[in-house]
Protein backbone atom coordinates (compact mmCIF):
# COMPACT_ATOMS: atom_id res chain seq x y z
CA UNK A 1 0.00 0.00 0.00
CA UNK A 2 1.20 3.53 -0.79
CA UNK A 3 1.90 5.77 2.20
CA UNK A 4 1.35 9.02 0.30
CA UNK A 5 -1.83 10.53 -1.15
CA UNK A 6 -3.03 8.61 -4.18
CA UNK A 7 -4.29 10.39 -7.26
CA UNK A 8 -5.60 9.84 -10.74
CA UNK A 9 -4.60 12.54 -13.22
CA UNK A 10 -5.36 13.12 -16.88
CA UNK A 11 -3.26 15.68 -18.72
CA UNK A 12 -4.43 16.98 -22.12
CA UNK A 13 -6.19 13.68 -22.68
CA UNK A 14 -7.68 13.07 -26.13
CA UNK A 15 -9.30 9.92 -27.48
CA UNK A 16 -11.12 8.98 -30.68
CA UNK A 17 -12.49 5.66 -31.89
CA UNK A 18 -10.95 4.07 -35.01
CA UNK A 19 -13.83 5.38 -37.15
CA UNK A 20 -12.87 8.94 -36.16
CA UNK A 21 -15.62 9.51 -33.56
CA UNK A 22 -14.13 11.88 -30.99
CA UNK A 23 -14.82 11.19 -27.31
CA UNK A 24 -12.36 13.50 -25.52
CA UNK A 25 -10.29 16.47 -26.62
CA UNK A 26 -7.80 17.95 -24.13
CA UNK A 27 -9.55 16.55 -21.03
CA UNK A 28 -7.93 17.54 -17.74
CA UNK A 29 -8.83 15.67 -14.58
CA UNK A 30 -7.44 15.11 -11.08
CA UNK A 31 -9.06 12.75 -8.57
CA UNK A 32 -7.88 12.51 -4.98
CA UNK A 33 -8.75 10.27 -2.02
CA UNK A 34 -12.43 9.68 -1.27
CA UNK A 35 -15.45 8.25 -3.05
CA UNK A 36 -16.31 9.93 -6.36
CA UNK A 37 -19.49 9.26 -8.33
CA UNK A 38 -18.94 9.78 -12.08
CA UNK A 39 -22.26 10.63 -13.77
CA UNK A 40 -23.37 11.79 -17.21
CA UNK A 41 -25.73 11.04 -20.07
CA UNK A 42 -25.51 7.78 -22.01
CA UNK A 43 -22.71 8.10 -24.54
CA UNK A 44 -20.90 10.92 -22.70
CA UNK A 45 -17.81 8.69 -22.33
CA UNK A 46 -17.92 7.50 -18.70
CA UNK A 47 -16.98 3.88 -19.38
CA UNK A 48 -14.43 4.97 -21.97
CA UNK A 49 -12.81 7.27 -19.41
CA UNK A 50 -12.56 4.44 -16.85
CA UNK A 51 -10.96 2.19 -19.48
CA UNK A 52 -8.43 4.94 -20.27
CA UNK A 53 -7.67 5.36 -16.57
CA UNK A 54 -7.27 1.59 -16.18
CA UNK A 55 -4.98 1.31 -19.21
CA UNK A 56 -7.43 -0.86 -21.16
CA UNK A 57 -7.54 1.85 -23.88
CA UNK A 58 -4.67 3.97 -25.17
CA UNK A 59 -5.27 7.72 -25.49
CA UNK A 60 -4.89 9.35 -28.89
CA UNK A 61 -2.77 11.98 -27.14
CA UNK A 62 -2.11 13.18 -23.62
CA UNK A 63 -1.30 11.12 -20.57
CA UNK A 64 -2.90 9.27 -17.64
CA UNK A 65 -1.01 8.97 -14.39
CA UNK A 66 -1.97 6.68 -11.53
CA UNK A 67 -0.26 6.82 -8.15
CA UNK A 68 -0.43 3.38 -6.52
CA UNK A 69 -2.03 0.09 -7.55
CA UNK A 70 -5.27 0.22 -9.55
CA UNK A 71 -8.21 -2.18 -9.71
CA UNK A 72 -11.00 -2.01 -12.29
CA UNK A 73 -14.45 -3.61 -12.35
CA UNK A 74 -15.74 -3.15 -15.93
CA UNK A 75 -19.40 -2.79 -16.85
CA UNK A 76 -19.53 -5.80 -19.14
CA UNK A 77 -17.65 -8.38 -17.09
CA UNK A 78 -16.66 -11.57 -18.87
CA UNK A 79 -15.01 -14.29 -16.78
CA UNK A 80 -13.67 -17.61 -18.03
CA UNK A 81 -16.31 -20.09 -16.89
CA UNK A 82 -13.72 -22.88 -16.57
CA UNK A 83 -11.58 -21.03 -14.02
CA UNK A 84 -11.86 -21.81 -10.32
CA UNK A 85 -13.01 -19.26 -7.76
CA UNK A 86 -9.58 -19.13 -6.10
CA UNK A 87 -8.03 -18.27 -9.49
CA UNK A 88 -10.43 -15.37 -9.94
CA UNK A 89 -9.58 -14.20 -6.42
CA UNK A 90 -5.87 -14.34 -7.28
CA UNK A 91 -4.98 -16.72 -4.44
CA UNK A 92 -4.65 -20.06 -6.26
CA UNK A 93 -0.83 -20.03 -6.07
CA UNK A 94 -0.78 -19.22 -2.36
CA UNK A 95 -3.41 -21.88 -1.62
CA UNK A 96 -1.41 -24.51 -3.48
CA UNK A 97 1.74 -23.56 -1.55
CA UNK A 98 -0.13 -23.62 1.77
CA UNK A 99 -1.62 -27.04 1.09
CA UNK A 100 1.80 -28.40 0.04
CA UNK A 101 3.41 -27.14 3.25
CA UNK A 102 0.56 -28.56 5.36
CA UNK A 103 1.04 -31.90 3.56
CA UNK A 104 4.69 -31.95 4.70
CA UNK A 105 6.49 -30.63 1.62
CA UNK A 106 9.24 -28.28 2.92
CA UNK A 107 10.34 -26.99 -0.53
CA UNK A 108 11.59 -23.40 -0.38
CA UNK A 109 9.45 -22.28 -3.34
CA UNK A 110 6.28 -23.01 -1.34
CA UNK A 111 7.36 -20.72 1.50
CA UNK A 112 8.41 -18.05 -1.02
CA UNK A 113 5.03 -18.24 -2.78
CA UNK A 114 3.07 -18.06 0.47
CA UNK A 115 5.14 -15.34 2.17
CA UNK A 116 3.49 -14.24 5.41
CA UNK A 117 -0.04 -14.84 4.13
CA UNK A 118 -0.78 -17.91 6.25
CA UNK A 119 -4.44 -16.96 6.69
CA UNK A 120 -5.07 -16.47 2.96
CA UNK A 121 -8.01 -18.90 2.89
CA UNK A 122 -9.63 -17.39 5.97
CA UNK A 123 -9.34 -13.88 4.51
CA UNK A 124 -10.77 -15.05 1.18
CA UNK A 125 -13.75 -16.77 2.84
CA UNK A 126 -14.37 -13.72 5.06
CA UNK A 127 -14.39 -11.45 1.99
CA UNK A 128 -16.77 -13.78 0.14
CA UNK A 129 -19.01 -13.90 3.20
CA UNK A 130 -18.94 -10.07 3.43
CA UNK A 131 -20.42 -9.94 -0.08
CA UNK A 132 -22.99 -12.67 0.57
CA UNK A 133 -20.96 -15.35 -1.26
CA UNK A 134 -20.24 -17.52 1.76
CA UNK A 135 -21.86 -20.47 -0.03
CA UNK A 136 -19.41 -20.26 -2.94
CA UNK A 137 -16.51 -22.69 -2.37
CA UNK A 138 -12.98 -21.73 -3.41
CA UNK A 139 -12.73 -24.86 -5.60
CA UNK A 140 -15.93 -24.20 -7.56
CA UNK A 141 -15.76 -22.97 -11.15
CA UNK A 142 -17.09 -19.64 -12.41
CA UNK A 143 -19.56 -21.48 -14.63
CA UNK A 144 -21.40 -22.61 -11.49
CA UNK A 145 -22.25 -19.07 -10.32
CA UNK A 146 -24.78 -16.58 -11.71
CA UNK A 147 -24.02 -13.35 -13.58
CA UNK A 148 -24.65 -11.26 -10.46
CA UNK A 149 -22.49 -13.56 -8.35
CA UNK A 150 -19.66 -13.29 -10.90
CA UNK A 151 -19.73 -9.48 -10.49
CA UNK A 152 -19.46 -9.87 -6.72
CA UNK A 153 -16.72 -12.47 -7.20
CA UNK A 154 -14.63 -10.01 -9.21
CA UNK A 155 -15.30 -7.34 -6.56
CA UNK A 156 -14.16 -9.79 -3.87
CA UNK A 157 -10.89 -10.22 -5.78
CA UNK A 158 -10.40 -6.45 -5.79
CA UNK A 159 -11.21 -6.16 -2.07
CA UNK A 160 -8.67 -8.89 -1.31
CA UNK A 161 -6.00 -7.13 -3.39
CA UNK A 162 -6.74 -3.78 -1.69
CA UNK A 163 -5.61 -1.53 -4.57
CA UNK A 164 -4.96 2.15 -3.86
CA UNK A 165 -7.36 3.17 -6.64
CA UNK A 166 -10.61 1.32 -7.36
CA UNK A 167 -12.71 1.95 -10.49
CA UNK A 168 -16.26 0.52 -10.58
CA UNK A 169 -18.42 0.71 -13.71
CA UNK A 170 -22.15 0.16 -13.06
CA UNK A 171 -21.39 -2.38 -10.30
CA UNK A 172 -25.04 -2.86 -9.26
CA UNK A 173 -26.11 -4.06 -12.71
CA UNK A 174 -27.57 -7.58 -12.39
CA UNK A 175 -27.32 -7.56 -8.57
CA UNK A 176 -30.34 -8.54 -6.51
CA UNK A 177 -31.45 -6.39 -3.56
CA UNK A 178 -29.48 -8.48 -1.07
CA UNK A 179 -26.28 -8.28 -3.10
CA UNK A 180 -26.72 -4.53 -3.64
CA UNK A 181 -26.86 -4.00 0.10
CA UNK A 182 -23.56 -5.88 0.43
CA UNK A 183 -22.01 -3.73 -2.29
CA UNK A 184 -23.22 -0.52 -0.63
CA UNK A 185 -21.54 -1.59 2.61
CA UNK A 186 -18.26 -2.35 0.78
CA UNK A 187 -18.32 1.08 -0.88
CA UNK A 188 -19.02 2.86 2.42
CA UNK A 189 -16.07 1.09 4.05
CA UNK A 190 -13.62 1.77 1.21
CA UNK A 191 -10.61 3.94 2.03
CA UNK A 192 -8.42 5.37 -0.69
CA UNK A 193 -9.50 6.53 -4.13
CA UNK A 194 -12.80 5.19 -5.45
CA UNK A 195 -14.44 6.24 -8.73
CA UNK A 196 -17.84 4.67 -9.43
CA UNK A 197 -19.92 5.09 -12.58
CA UNK A 198 -23.54 4.37 -11.76
CA UNK A 199 -27.17 5.27 -12.36
CA UNK A 200 -28.08 3.73 -8.98
CA UNK A 201 -29.25 6.64 -6.84
CA UNK A 202 -28.91 4.69 -3.60
CA UNK A 203 -25.28 3.90 -4.39
CA UNK A 204 -24.57 7.52 -5.38
CA UNK A 205 -25.91 8.66 -2.00
CA UNK A 206 -22.82 6.97 -0.52
CA UNK A 207 -20.17 9.02 -2.36
CA UNK A 208 -18.33 12.13 -1.16
CA UNK A 209 -18.51 14.08 -4.42
CA UNK A 210 -20.05 13.95 -7.89
CA UNK A 211 -18.07 14.41 -11.10
CA UNK A 212 -20.46 15.37 -13.92
CA UNK A 213 -19.03 14.43 -17.34
CA UNK A 214 -20.62 16.56 -20.03
CA UNK A 215 -19.44 17.68 -23.47
CA UNK A 216 -15.98 16.24 -22.84
CA UNK A 217 -15.36 18.10 -19.58
CA UNK A 218 -15.89 17.35 -15.88
CA UNK A 219 -17.69 19.64 -13.42
CA UNK A 220 -17.34 18.88 -9.70
CA UNK A 221 -20.08 18.98 -7.06
CA UNK A 222 -19.51 18.34 -3.36
CA UNK A 223 -21.64 15.81 -1.54
CA UNK A 224 -23.75 12.83 -2.66
CA UNK A 225 -26.37 12.54 -5.42
CA UNK A 226 -29.10 14.48 -3.57
CA UNK A 227 -26.74 17.44 -2.99
CA UNK A 228 -25.73 17.31 -6.67
CA UNK A 229 -29.40 17.39 -7.72
CA UNK A 230 -30.06 20.41 -5.50
CA UNK A 231 -26.99 22.26 -6.79
CA UNK A 232 -27.87 21.44 -10.39
CA UNK A 233 -31.45 22.64 -9.91
CA UNK A 234 -30.18 25.94 -8.46
CA UNK A 235 -27.73 26.31 -11.36
CA UNK A 236 -30.44 25.67 -13.92
CA UNK A 237 -32.82 28.11 -12.26
CA UNK A 238 -30.10 30.79 -12.35
CA UNK A 239 -29.26 29.92 -15.96
CA UNK A 240 -32.90 30.16 -17.05
CA UNK A 241 -33.17 33.51 -15.23
CA UNK A 242 -30.09 34.74 -17.12
CA UNK A 243 -31.70 33.65 -20.39
CA UNK A 244 -34.78 35.73 -19.59
CA UNK A 245 -32.60 38.75 -18.70
CA UNK A 246 -30.53 38.31 -21.87
CA UNK A 247 -33.66 37.96 -24.03
CA UNK A 248 -35.06 41.20 -22.58
CA UNK A 249 -31.73 42.93 -23.25
CA UNK A 250 -31.75 41.75 -26.88
CA UNK A 251 -35.28 43.12 -27.34
CA UNK A 252 -34.25 46.45 -25.77
CA UNK A 253 -31.20 46.73 -28.02
CA UNK A 254 -33.36 45.94 -31.06
CA UNK A 255 -35.74 48.79 -30.12
CA UNK A 256 -32.85 51.22 -29.56
CA UNK A 257 -31.31 50.24 -32.91
CA UNK A 258 -34.67 50.79 -34.59
CA UNK A 259 -34.91 54.21 -32.86
CA UNK A 260 -31.45 55.07 -34.19
CA UNK A 261 -32.57 54.23 -37.72
CA UNK A 262 -35.68 56.40 -37.30
CA UNK A 263 -33.63 59.37 -36.00
CA UNK A 264 -31.22 59.08 -38.93
CA UNK A 265 -34.12 58.99 -41.40
CA UNK A 266 -35.72 62.03 -39.69
CA UNK A 267 -32.51 64.05 -39.85
CA UNK A 268 -32.08 63.20 -43.52
CA UNK A 269 -35.63 64.33 -44.29
CA UNK A 270 -35.17 67.58 -42.27
CA UNK A 271 -31.88 68.42 -43.98
CA UNK A 272 -33.36 67.73 -47.40
CA UNK A 273 -36.45 69.84 -46.65
CA UNK A 274 -34.31 72.75 -45.37
CA UNK A 275 -32.28 72.63 -48.56
CA UNK A 276 -35.33 72.49 -50.81
CA UNK A 277 -37.07 75.40 -49.00
CA UNK A 278 -33.85 77.44 -48.98
CA UNK A 279 -34.21 77.94 -45.21
CA UNK A 280 -30.43 77.97 -44.97
CA UNK A 281 -27.72 78.40 -47.57
CA UNK A 282 -26.77 75.31 -49.55
CA UNK A 283 -23.31 75.02 -48.03
CA UNK A 284 -24.69 75.23 -44.48
CA UNK A 285 -27.42 72.68 -45.29
CA UNK A 286 -24.85 70.23 -46.68
CA UNK A 287 -22.60 70.69 -43.67
CA UNK A 288 -25.50 70.08 -41.28
CA UNK A 289 -26.68 67.08 -43.28
CA UNK A 290 -23.21 65.51 -43.35
CA UNK A 291 -22.68 66.13 -39.63
CA UNK A 292 -26.10 64.61 -38.84
CA UNK A 293 -25.36 61.55 -40.96
CA UNK A 294 -22.00 60.99 -39.26
CA UNK A 295 -23.51 61.44 -35.81
CA UNK A 296 -26.48 59.19 -36.55
CA UNK A 297 -24.21 56.61 -38.20
CA UNK A 298 -22.04 56.43 -35.09
CA UNK A 299 -25.15 56.17 -32.95
CA UNK A 300 -26.50 53.36 -35.13
CA UNK A 301 -23.17 51.50 -35.13
CA UNK A 302 -23.03 51.77 -31.36
CA UNK A 303 -26.48 50.22 -30.99
CA UNK A 304 -25.66 47.53 -33.58
CA UNK A 305 -22.57 46.59 -31.51
CA UNK A 306 -24.65 46.54 -28.35
CA UNK A 307 -27.23 44.28 -30.04
CA UNK A 308 -24.48 41.90 -31.19
CA UNK A 309 -23.08 41.79 -27.64
CA UNK A 310 -26.57 41.19 -26.20
CA UNK A 311 -27.12 38.31 -28.64
CA UNK A 312 -23.75 36.84 -27.65
CA UNK A 313 -24.72 37.04 -23.97
CA UNK A 314 -28.03 35.32 -24.83
CA UNK A 315 -26.21 32.52 -26.66
CA UNK A 316 -23.92 32.02 -23.66
CA UNK A 317 -26.90 31.98 -21.29
CA UNK A 318 -28.79 29.47 -23.47
CA UNK A 319 -25.75 27.17 -23.55
CA UNK A 320 -25.77 27.03 -19.74
CA UNK A 321 -29.33 25.67 -19.73
CA UNK A 322 -29.47 21.90 -20.06
CA UNK A 323 -31.92 20.77 -22.69
CA UNK A 324 -30.98 17.11 -22.93
CA UNK A 325 -32.73 15.01 -25.52
CA UNK A 326 -34.64 12.01 -24.23
CA UNK A 327 -35.57 8.90 -26.14
CA UNK A 328 -39.11 8.86 -27.54
CA UNK A 329 -40.17 5.24 -27.22
CA UNK A 330 -43.31 4.78 -29.29
CA UNK A 331 -44.37 1.19 -28.85
CA UNK A 332 -46.56 -0.31 -31.57
CA UNK A 333 -50.30 -0.55 -31.01
CA UNK A 334 -50.58 -4.05 -29.61
CA UNK A 335 -53.76 -4.13 -27.56
CA UNK A 336 -54.53 -7.50 -25.97
CA UNK A 337 -58.18 -8.04 -24.90
CA UNK A 338 -58.77 -8.82 -21.23
CA UNK A 339 -58.98 -12.56 -20.71
CA UNK A 340 -57.21 -13.53 -23.91
CA UNK A 341 -54.68 -16.30 -23.31
CA UNK A 342 -51.18 -14.95 -23.96
CA UNK A 343 -48.82 -17.51 -22.40
CA UNK A 344 -49.19 -21.00 -20.93
CA UNK A 345 -46.53 -22.93 -18.97
CA UNK A 346 -47.12 -26.58 -17.96
CA UNK A 347 -44.98 -28.51 -15.44
CA UNK A 348 -41.91 -26.66 -16.62
CA UNK A 349 -38.44 -27.68 -15.45
CA UNK A 350 -35.65 -25.35 -16.52
CA UNK A 351 -31.96 -25.85 -16.98
CA UNK A 352 -30.01 -25.37 -13.74
CA UNK A 353 -32.89 -26.61 -11.60
CA UNK A 354 -35.68 -23.99 -11.38
CA UNK A 355 -39.27 -25.21 -11.85
CA UNK A 356 -42.76 -23.95 -12.63
CA UNK A 357 -44.92 -26.59 -10.99
CA UNK A 358 -48.38 -27.32 -12.39
CA UNK A 359 -49.75 -24.77 -14.80
CA UNK A 360 -49.16 -21.03 -15.17
CA UNK A 361 -51.32 -18.77 -17.32
CA UNK A 362 -50.86 -15.18 -18.44
CA UNK A 363 -54.06 -13.62 -19.77
CA UNK A 364 -54.83 -10.23 -21.28
CA UNK A 365 -52.60 -7.17 -20.83
CA UNK A 366 -51.18 -8.36 -17.49
CA UNK A 367 -47.99 -6.83 -16.10
CA UNK A 368 -45.78 -9.39 -14.41
CA UNK A 369 -42.78 -8.47 -12.21
CA UNK A 370 -40.34 -11.40 -12.09
CA UNK A 371 -38.01 -11.14 -9.12
CA UNK A 372 -35.59 -13.42 -7.28
CA UNK A 373 -32.03 -13.73 -6.01
CA UNK A 374 -29.07 -13.84 -8.39
CA UNK A 375 -28.83 -17.32 -9.87
CA UNK A 376 -32.50 -18.14 -9.23
CA UNK A 377 -33.13 -18.67 -12.96
CA UNK A 378 -35.05 -15.54 -14.06
CA UNK A 379 -33.03 -15.07 -17.25
CA UNK A 380 -33.22 -18.82 -17.95
CA UNK A 381 -37.02 -18.69 -17.65
CA UNK A 382 -37.33 -15.73 -20.02
CA UNK A 383 -34.96 -17.31 -22.55
CA UNK A 384 -36.97 -20.54 -22.38
CA UNK A 385 -40.24 -18.66 -23.02
CA UNK A 386 -38.55 -16.83 -25.92
CA UNK A 387 -37.53 -20.19 -27.43
CA UNK A 388 -33.80 -19.61 -27.02
CA UNK A 389 -33.43 -22.51 -24.56
CA UNK A 390 -35.22 -25.84 -24.54
CA UNK A 391 -36.79 -26.84 -21.20
CA UNK A 392 -35.59 -29.98 -19.44
CA UNK A 393 -39.24 -31.02 -19.36
CA UNK A 394 -42.69 -29.51 -19.62
CA UNK A 395 -44.27 -27.18 -22.17
CA UNK A 396 -44.13 -23.50 -23.12
CA UNK A 397 -46.91 -22.18 -25.35
CA UNK A 398 -46.96 -18.53 -26.45
CA UNK A 399 -50.27 -17.63 -28.11
CA UNK A 400 -49.24 -14.15 -29.36
CA UNK A 401 -46.18 -12.61 -31.06
CA UNK A 402 -43.49 -11.85 -28.47
CA UNK A 403 -40.18 -10.01 -28.26
CA UNK A 404 -37.42 -10.50 -25.70
CA UNK A 405 -34.95 -7.75 -24.74
CA UNK A 406 -32.03 -9.67 -23.18
CA UNK A 407 -29.91 -8.54 -20.28
CA UNK A 408 -26.63 -8.86 -22.18
CA UNK A 409 -27.87 -6.95 -25.25
CA UNK A 410 -26.07 -9.43 -27.50
CA UNK A 411 -28.63 -9.58 -30.32
CA UNK A 412 -26.81 -6.93 -32.39
CA UNK A 413 -23.78 -7.44 -34.65
CA UNK A 414 -20.88 -5.31 -33.38
CA UNK A 415 -19.39 -5.04 -36.85
CA UNK A 416 -22.51 -3.56 -38.46
CA UNK A 417 -23.83 -0.02 -38.10
CA UNK A 418 -26.94 0.77 -36.09
CA UNK A 419 -28.97 1.20 -39.31
CA UNK A 420 -27.72 -2.10 -40.74
CA UNK A 421 -28.59 -3.95 -37.52
CA UNK A 422 -32.13 -2.61 -37.45
CA UNK A 423 -32.55 -3.52 -41.14
CA UNK A 424 -31.80 -7.15 -40.25
CA UNK A 425 -34.88 -7.21 -37.99
CA UNK A 426 -37.10 -5.34 -40.44
CA UNK A 427 -36.08 -6.29 -43.99
CA UNK A 428 -39.31 -4.91 -45.44
CA UNK A 429 -38.88 -1.44 -43.88
CA UNK A 430 -37.54 1.38 -46.05
CA UNK A 431 -34.25 3.09 -45.10
CA UNK A 432 -36.19 6.30 -44.39
CA UNK A 433 -38.59 4.47 -42.05
CA UNK A 434 -35.64 2.92 -40.20
CA UNK A 435 -33.86 6.26 -39.82
CA UNK A 436 -37.08 7.94 -38.67
CA UNK A 437 -37.49 5.29 -35.96
CA UNK A 438 -33.83 5.58 -34.93
CA UNK A 439 -34.14 9.37 -34.63
CA UNK A 440 -36.67 8.82 -31.84
CA UNK A 441 -33.97 6.86 -30.06
CA UNK A 442 -31.44 9.72 -30.55
CA UNK A 443 -29.59 8.09 -33.45
CA UNK A 444 -29.71 10.97 -35.90
CA UNK A 445 -27.60 11.53 -38.99
CA UNK A 446 -24.10 10.09 -38.66
CA UNK A 447 -24.87 8.57 -35.24
CA UNK A 448 -27.07 6.00 -36.94
CA UNK A 449 -24.11 4.94 -39.11
CA UNK A 450 -21.78 4.23 -36.18
CA UNK A 451 -20.68 0.60 -35.68
CA UNK A 452 -22.53 -0.98 -32.76
CA UNK A 453 -19.20 -2.05 -31.27
CA UNK A 454 -18.37 1.60 -30.48
CA UNK A 455 -21.62 2.31 -28.59
CA UNK A 456 -21.91 2.80 -24.84
CA UNK A 457 -24.12 0.48 -22.78
CA UNK A 458 -27.03 2.94 -22.86
CA UNK A 459 -26.67 3.58 -26.59
CA UNK A 460 -26.58 -0.16 -27.23
CA UNK A 461 -29.80 -0.55 -25.22
CA UNK A 462 -31.52 2.11 -27.32
CA UNK A 463 -30.37 0.49 -30.55
CA UNK A 464 -31.53 -2.97 -29.41
CA UNK A 465 -34.91 -1.66 -28.29
CA UNK A 466 -35.38 0.14 -31.61
CA UNK A 467 -34.52 -3.03 -33.54
CA UNK A 468 -36.95 -5.21 -31.58
CA UNK A 469 -39.83 -2.72 -31.75
CA UNK A 470 -39.44 -2.13 -35.49
CA UNK A 471 -39.45 -5.88 -36.18
CA UNK A 472 -42.61 -7.47 -37.56
CA UNK A 473 -44.98 -8.66 -36.34
CA UNK A 474 -45.30 -6.18 -33.48
CA UNK A 475 -45.07 -7.82 -30.06
CA UNK A 476 -48.18 -8.44 -27.97
CA UNK A 477 -45.99 -9.91 -25.23
CA UNK A 478 -42.90 -7.91 -24.35
CA UNK A 479 -40.28 -9.46 -22.05
CA UNK A 480 -37.52 -7.29 -20.60
CA UNK A 481 -34.53 -8.58 -18.61
CA UNK A 482 -33.01 -5.88 -16.34
CA UNK A 483 -33.91 -3.08 -18.81
CA UNK A 484 -32.66 -0.19 -16.63
CA UNK A 485 -29.12 -1.57 -16.23
CA UNK A 486 -27.53 0.70 -18.81
CA UNK A 487 -29.95 3.63 -18.91
CA UNK A 488 -29.33 7.11 -17.60
CA UNK A 489 -32.12 8.37 -15.36
CA UNK A 490 -33.77 10.52 -18.05
CA UNK A 491 -33.97 7.53 -20.43
CA UNK A 492 -35.29 5.27 -17.66
CA UNK A 493 -38.10 7.77 -17.04
CA UNK A 494 -38.91 7.83 -20.74
CA UNK A 495 -38.93 4.03 -20.92
CA UNK A 496 -41.32 3.94 -17.95
CA UNK A 497 -43.65 6.36 -19.73
CA UNK A 498 -43.56 4.28 -22.91
CA UNK A 499 -44.26 1.02 -21.08
CA UNK A 500 -47.09 2.75 -19.23
CA UNK A 501 -48.73 3.38 -22.62
CA UNK A 502 -48.07 -0.16 -23.90
CA UNK A 503 -51.31 -2.15 -24.27
CA UNK A 504 -49.84 -5.62 -24.59
CA UNK A 505 -48.77 -8.11 -21.92
CA UNK A 506 -45.53 -7.41 -20.10
CA UNK A 507 -43.01 -9.52 -18.15
CA UNK A 508 -40.14 -7.59 -16.55
CA UNK A 509 -37.28 -9.17 -14.61
CA UNK A 510 -35.57 -6.50 -12.53
CA UNK A 511 -33.90 -5.78 -9.19
CA UNK A 512 -34.88 -2.11 -9.51
CA UNK A 513 -37.87 -1.99 -7.17
CA UNK A 514 -38.68 1.70 -7.83
CA UNK A 515 -38.77 1.02 -11.59
CA UNK A 516 -41.05 -2.00 -11.18
CA UNK A 517 -43.46 -0.11 -8.92
CA UNK A 518 -43.73 2.63 -11.56
CA UNK A 519 -45.02 0.16 -14.18
CA UNK A 520 -48.40 -0.63 -12.62
CA UNK A 521 -47.50 -4.27 -11.96
CA UNK A 522 -50.56 -6.52 -11.65
CA UNK A 523 -48.76 -9.65 -10.41
CA UNK A 524 -45.48 -10.11 -8.54
CA UNK A 525 -43.80 -13.50 -9.01
CA UNK A 526 -40.82 -14.77 -7.01
CA UNK A 527 -38.56 -17.40 -8.59
CA UNK A 528 -36.82 -19.23 -5.76
CA UNK A 529 -36.49 -22.84 -6.82
CA UNK A 530 -40.14 -22.65 -7.86
CA UNK A 531 -42.27 -19.84 -9.28
CA UNK A 532 -44.72 -18.51 -6.69
CA UNK A 533 -46.74 -15.35 -6.04
CA UNK A 534 -45.35 -12.61 -3.79
CA UNK A 535 -45.96 -8.92 -3.05
CA UNK A 536 -44.08 -5.65 -3.53
CA UNK A 537 -43.76 -5.35 0.25
CA UNK A 538 -42.12 -8.77 0.48
CA UNK A 539 -39.73 -7.86 -2.33
CA UNK A 540 -38.60 -4.74 -0.47
CA UNK A 541 -37.94 -6.85 2.63
CA UNK A 542 -35.40 -8.93 0.69
CA UNK A 543 -33.03 -5.97 0.51
CA UNK A 544 -33.86 -4.53 3.94
CA UNK A 545 -32.99 -7.80 5.65
CA UNK A 546 -29.43 -7.65 4.30
CA UNK A 547 -28.81 -3.98 5.03
CA UNK A 548 -26.19 -3.37 7.73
Amino acid sequence: MAHHPTFLTCTSLSFSWPDGTEVFDDLRLAVGPGRTGLVGLNGSGKSTLLKLLAGDLTPTSGAVRVTGELGHLPQNLVLDTTRRVDEILGIAGKRAALHAIEAGDPAEEHFAALGDDWDVEERARATLDQLGLGHVGLDRTVGEVSGGESVLLRLAALLLARPDVLLLDEPTNNLDLYARSRLYEAVENWSGVLVVVSHDRELLERVDQIADLRDGAVTWYGGPWSAYQEALAAEQEAAERMVRVAEADVQRQKRELADAHMKLARRKRYAQKSFENKVVPKIVANTRRNAAQVSAGKHRALHADRLAEARERLDTAVEAVRDDDEIRVELPYTSVPAGREVLLLRDLELRYGARVAGGFELRGPERIALIGRNGAGKTTLLRTIAGELAPVSGEVEARVPLRFLPQRLDVLDDGLSVVENVARFAPAATPNAIRARLARFLFRGGRADRPVGTLSGGERFRATLAALLLAEPAPQLLMLDEPTNNLDMASARKLTAALDAYEGALIVASHDLAFLESLGITRWLLLDGELRPTTAKAVGALGTAARP
